[in-house]
């Protein structure tokens, strides 16, 4: 079973290793290591206390603290969509936290919990939900590395940020496995 200090430790070494700092309110940060904690029981590993979980790791991979999204946020908001990590200005004060809006896109939001969006005057229009209908069905992940240090990974677009060396996405190549057939 894992504890709230090593969920601390291992938010803290992120946030060190990517360049930015937990959230200067104790009690905030308490808050969403415990929902980390839980989700992480709950699942088997941690997904962003922030979003819904679906407990499929295919469909949850982009969502796993620190999530695909946290980087380009931290950024461009100062802050991740939860706020638990934030940049230097926003630790030290002298920025606000400001709201951040969802990157997650709906298609993947509509993966994870087998859904589809309908069109209405709140949800967008019919052509984007048949396009969110139809890619709820498929996964294509690919298999991505890192031309810098050579990390792999598979997942449906490169990282923001290779979580070795820190290269930014352009870095990243598609590796394509060719199969021979031999006859």
């Amino acid at each position: 079973m894992i504890t709230l200090e090593q969920v601390r430790q291992r938010a803290e070494s992120d946030a060190k290793t990517a360049g930015c700092f937990l959230n200067p309110d104790a009690a905030f940060v308490n808050d969403l290591l415990e929902g980390l904690k839980r989700n992480e029981e709950r699942y088997g590993y941690p997904t962003c206390p922030c979003r819904l979980a679906s407990g499929k790791l295919e469909f949850d991979r982009d969502i796993i603290c620190p999530c695909h999204y946290r980087d380009p946020d931290v950024a461009e908001y100062g802050a991740c969509y939860c706020a638990l990590y934030v940049r230097k200005d926003v630790f030290e004060r002298k920025t606000p936290i400001q709201p951040v809006p969802e990157r997650r896109p709906l298609e993947k939001q509509a993966r994870a919990y087998g859904t589809t969006v309908e069109a209405s005057a709140e949800k967008p229009s019919e052509a984007v939900a048949a396009v969110v209908s139809k890619e709820s069905s498929e996964t294509k992940l690919k298999m991505w590395y890192c031309k810098q240090c050579g990390y792999v990974t598979f997942r449906e677009e490169p990282p923001y940020i290779c979580p070795i060396c820190k290269a930014k996405r352009e870095m990243f190549a598609e590796l394509k496995i060719q199969t021979r057939v031999y006859g």
